[in-house]
């Protein structure tokens, strides 16, 4: 067996292991703070990843006396498990912290809440909060590493990353791409990560939703088309991806029903034959079916969804991996 050991605690690999520029970070926050490099290098270990995923025993001593905290304060599954699995299978020891069990109902701050973890010296927290902005607020006060797992309608890094991991196995690269982004964009972190993460890799963006789920100035963001009719955004699209009406961070309602929302913004197989034949369908989930897509779409052969699902525990091994030092098994 050969082991690439990083170089320091940023996260670079020495000169001899291939001249990569490195991962510099001591957080992943925002795919917006991160060069094409540093994503491709992420997406990459992730690749690499996968095979420990794929061994019968899917276990590695990589952060072997490495803690990672998981502080969620809002409801998850799919990432909070995948965060924990990925921990696990490099070996380090993993607390799971949410808010209705934790000090955090009795009024503590979350800046206390975060300098008492630092206390009992951890090394990795990753966190889910409502708040945007909420980990820059901790990076710059513990000297531990942040992982953003989501915050408010700001970014979802590791989500981003899936994403582009899940395309970039069918398709081979993200240049080029036509990626048609469909639903509650305004409210959408993970619209956020994507297209700032598709952007630098050469993806073209093509958003669409009612125009109340329309941000202003999102072209501002890269390589973005905001369509009036999802029909023009999915027209010719290598994906699709389709997101969740987030009804929970909606101060008011914004349309008028989710029967009408389905009936114009909804992918169906009618709508989803106006992209290419061998298009991706996708979603972060949860899926609400017949609304976001129909279950024949969310089931049907061009489905990915369970693809991204399982891209999420590689991709957050190499996360933890990269914010922390340690070595990586290959074969």
């Amino acid at each position: 067996m050969v082991t690439k050991t990083l170089g320091d605690r940023t996260g670079c690999f020495s000169d001899d292991e291939g001249g990569n520029m490195g991962f510099k970070h001591k957080d992943i926050i925002a795919l917006k703070d991160l060069t094409k490099e540093e994503i491709e290098l992420l997406l990459s270990t992730a690749e690499n990843m996968r095979e420990i995923n794929s061994r019968d025993i899917k276990k590695v001593p990589t952060l072997r006396g490495k803690t990672i905290v998981n502080l969620f304060y809002e409801a998850s599954t799919r990432t909070r498990t995948s965060f924990e699995i990925a921990a696990k299978r490099l070996s380090a020891d993993t607390v799971n912290i949410s808010p209705s069990t934790s000090s955090a109902t009795k009024g503590e701050t979350l800046s206390d809440t975060a300098l008492n973890l630092l206390a009992m010296k951890p090394d990795i927290i990753v966190m889910r909060h409502a708040i945007s902005g909420s980990h820059y607020f901790l990076a710059k006060r513990l000297s531990c590493s942040i992982i953003n797992a989501g915050d408010g309608a700001h970014e979802h890094p590791s989500q981003g990353l899936l994403d582009m991991l899940t395309m970039r196995d069918k398709f081979g690269t993200l240049a080029g791409l036509k990626v048609a982004i469909v639903g509650d964009i305004t409210h959408s972190r993970v619209a956020r990560s994507d297209i700032a993460g598709l952007t630098k890799m050469g993806s073209h963006v093509f958003l669409a939703g009612p125009p109340t789920m329309i941000p202003p100035g999102v072209e501002k963001l890269g390589n973005v088309t905001v369509c009036k009719d999802m029909r023009e955004a999915v027209e010719d699209a290598d994906v699709v991806m389709m997101l969740r009406i987030q009804l929970e961070r909606q101060g008011k309602t914004l349309l008028p029903s989710l029967r009408e929302y389905a009936r114009y913004y909804g992918l169906n197989p009618e709508v989803l034959k106006l992209a290419k034949k061998d298009a991706m369908v996708m979603h972060p989930g949860p899926i609400n079916r017949g609304v976001e897509l129909s279950s024949y779409v969310a089931d049907g052969a061009q489905s990915h969804i369970l693809n991204q699902v399982e891209n999420g525990v590689a991709v957050r091994m190499a996360m933890l991996y990269h914010v922390s030092g340690g070595e990586l098994p290959t074969e």
